[in-house]
């Protein structure tokens, strides 16, 4: 018995074993027969099908067939059967979508979240396609800051297997920041280092920015804007431990905790140079070595010294280098030694430089600002200033250079930019008033990318009660395909100067320009002038010597202008200095002779975070060569903007009888100005100053009589202070002034506004 049982039992397990190979080979597939096919052609199902006609049955090839199916997206339901010899497939496509519409968005527009979405309409709807979108959607409204938001998928059925898609969207209310904290912090209060980061807390005065609602990327970018602030500041163990943020209980706003490691405060110690390179002597790189032992160490000067230093190499000839800082840390006298390596790098060369995402804009205009071209020797420091560069030109959202290896060779590289372009089109009006110009409108129409090729066209008018102008401009940034600005402009100008001088001037002409970078922060710039003057609308009791200048004159001038710009910003510098020197010329024809120099230059100073000295100061003097005076309207005036405590024109020689301002034929003022917060929340734009502004005009010679005329060239000073402001609808500043040197004949002005905005 147990014999027989044990051979029955191994029967059942041989049988077992292969019924499945005699069920997957049972019989061959005569036929395929699909079913339900609306738009895909039968013979396209198949093709996807693992299994043909005339093949065994085979069950796991009818599975991949199933599931391949499946995964082309285009049906809803697939099955498979055997019927006889004959191999039935029964699909459901999915449908063809009609229509994408956005229901119940107002926060966020219908072109932004079809561009965040992959569905589109005539493509075949999927589930899963679906999901993956609402997925897309809900982050962009976690991205401003609703975490409440909702999005609902609705089908609208239509003939032929269409439908239409509606994405019903609740916004939900933005959830804001309430709080934000720091743990560990010693040095920096919190309040110091809420201005470091681009995440503020949930204020009224926010309501025009996004910066208040909680965005997890922003997150990610506020560690590292306190990594590089502690790493400026001589903290260079810093690292931040943990960034959380915490949802409130009633899920209407979001603590932030940020958990620091400040570490101790270092110094700037020795810089030296170890530059393994030969037949070069390392002491002709001194000059780079910009760290000053003793003050603070700053990450991000050590980065420019490494930049520098390769600069520097490549211009020597030595286009392969490898410049490393190696950090040599003293904790005992708190001081960071540094040796910078310098070794001779791989030679990689360019392959080529690929360029994606300009629609508008021509390769061209992009390729002209790489520092690098195909063929030379690959430079990271050069790679950066390219990308800073197209950032620069303004006509892109994102600007991304990268390098990766050539898949052909192993010592080429290929330069990736990958571009998204924004609207450089600009239509702005605007109105404003000031205590020189008085109530003012304006309007402009610009277009800083015309054609794609990166040409600027601009046209503007204001309209003001003592000013009115009207300005035509066109400028080619690369003239005939060379490192060579080139424009044109066609202006009028119209100014009431009845409350100064007793008469009218308006102005009309036109001018060519040209200019060029000799180096980085070299320019040179060249312009050719022809105007009309007209002296009109003179007062009956005028100065005689306004009165014998009445009518028009024509100006024929060249002129040139050289910049050194060795500031840190050109809008708001805290550091660094530049300096101008324009020398002008007239007398190539027209009516007008006279030779006219002018310089000027500022310096910056950062005496503690935020606050800022500026040192500034101008010359000028101008000539006649001709039988011609030199006119009233060429002259120097000082006050308003250039003196302030004194009001426009208020520092002049002037006629006795008239009181009316002759203008000098040289003047020299100069600034001190210190600029400091407030105390408010740096992002309103509010900032401090105090200042002394001082100067000197020239007497006027060229005139007779002077024996009538008021005029000293002796220094005159004012003192004041001041509060400017950054507002949504454009810049205020408000200065009070008091004189401490004058002339009894002088003009002055206590209080000077100025409000511009565009819109």
């Amino acid at each position: 018995m147990g014999l027989l049982r044990n051979t029955a039992v191994l029967i059942a397990l041989l049988l077992s074993a292969i019924a499945p190979a005699w069920a997957q080979n049972a019989g061959t597939v005569r036929q395929i027969v699909v079913q339900g096919t609306q738009r895909v052609e039968v013979e396209t199902v198949k093709s996807y099908m693992a299994i043909a006609e005339g093949d065994p049955y085979n069950a796991e090839r009818i599975d991949r067939s199933l599931k391949t199916l499946f995964n082309t997206g285009l049906f809803a339901d697939v099955a498979i059967r055997q019927e006889g010899e004959a191999l039935v497939v029964r699909v459901v496509e999915n449908p063809i979508i009609n229509r994408i519409a956005f229901e119940g968005n107002k926060r966020i527009k219908d072109e932004q979240l079809e561009q965040e979405t992959q569905l589109r309409p005539r493509v075949v709807y999927t589930r899963s396609k679906v999901q993956n979108d609402v997925k897309r959607i809900l982050d962009l409204y976690r991205r401003n800051g609703r975490f409440a938001a909702t999005v609902e998928p609705k089908l609208i059925q239509l003939e032929q297997n269409r439908v239409d898609l509606a994405y019903e969207i609740t916004e939900g209310e933005p959830t804001y920041v309430k709080r934000i904290n720091f743990v560990g912090n010693r040095f920096y209060r919190d309040s110091r280092l809420r201005e470091v980061l681009s995440t503020k807390e949930e204020r009224w005065y926010r309501f025009l920015s996004s910066d208040d609602t909680y965005d997890p990327d922003r997150l990610t970018y506020d560690r590292e804007l306190l990594r590089r602030y502690y790493l400026k500041h001589g903290f260079a163990d810093f690292r931040v431990v943990s960034g959380v943020a915490e949802l409130t209980p009633d899920r209407g706003g979001f603590f932030l905790t940020f958990t620091v490691e400040e570490g101790e405060r270092y110094k700037f110690g020795n810089a030296t140079i170890n530059a393994n390179l030969r037949d070069l002597d390392s002491n002709e790189l001194n000059p780079m070595l910009t760290s000053v032992p003793g003050e603070w160490y700053n990450a991000d000067q050590v980065e420019d010294i490494v930049q520098n230093l390769t600069d520097s190499l490549g211009s020597k000839g030595f286009a392969f280098v490898d410049v490393r800082p190696q950090v040599s840390r003293d904790p005992d006298n708190k001081v960071i030694n540094i040796t910078y390596d310098v070794k001779e790098g791989p030679r990689v060369y360019v392959e080529r430089i690929d360029i994606t995402g300009n629609v508008r804009t021509l390769d061209k205009v992009i390729r002209r600002e790489f520092r690098l071209v195909e063929g030379d020797a690959f430079n990271t420091a050069k790679l950066r200033r390219s990308r800073q560069r197209i950032k620069d030109l303004g006509f892109f959202d994102k600007a991304e250079v990268t390098n990766v290896p050539s898949e052909t060779a192993p010592d080429r590289t290929i330069v990736k930019v990958d571009l998204q372009e924004k609207s450089t089109g600009e239509l702005s009006f605007g109105v404003g008033w000031s205590t020189v110009v008085g109530p003012l409108v304006e309007a402009s129409i610009r277009e800083r990318n015309l054609l794609g090729k990166g040409q600027d066209l601009k046209l503007s008018a204001s309209l003001g009660t003592r000013r009115t102008s009207t300005e035509l401009s066109f400028t080619e940034p690369y003239f005939l395909d060379r490192k060579l600005s080139a424009g044109a402009d066609i202006f009028a100008l119209t100014r009431k100067l009845q409350s100064e001088s007793s008469y009218d001037h308006s102005t009309m002409g036109v001018a060519m320009r040209t200019g060029y970078y000799i180096n980085d922060n070299l320019r040179q710039d060249l312009r050719y002038q022809l105007k009309r003057d007209k002296v009109e609308n003179v007062d009956n009791n005028a100065s005689i010597f306004v009165r014998e200048q009445m009518g028009s004159s024509v100006t024929s001038s060249i002129q040139q202008t050289l910049t050194w710009d060795y500031r840190d910003s050109k809008l708001e510098p805290t550091e660094g200095y530049v300096i101008k020197l324009n020398n002008e010329l007239a007398g190539f024809g027209g009516t007008q002779k006279w030779i006219r120099n002018n310089i000027s230059g500022a310096q910056y100073f950062m005496l503690d975070e935020q606050v800022v000295l500026g040192v500034s100061g101008t010359a000028g003097m101008i000539s006649s060569f001709g039988d011609e005076k030199v006119r009233i309207t060429e002259r120097y005036f000082l006050g308003g903007d250039s003196l302030r405590g004194f009001a426009s024109s208020g520092v002049s020689p002037r006629d006795k009888s008239s009181d009316d301002a002759l203008g000098g034929l040289w003047q020299a003022t100069g600034s001190v100005q210190m600029k400091f917060p407030l105390g408010l929340p740096e992002e309103l734009g509010f900032a401090g100053q105090v200042f002394t502004d001082f100067g000197a005009i020239g007497p006027t010679e060229d005139y007779p009589n002077s024996s009538s005329i008021n005029q000293a060239s002796s220094l005159r000073a004012s003192v004041g202070v001041g509060v400017t402001w950054k507002s949504p609808m454009g810049p205020v500043a408000l200065d009070l002034a008091v004189p401490v040197l004058k002339e009894s004949f002088d003009e002055d002005e206590f209080f000077h506004f100025n409000f511009g905005t565009r819109f």
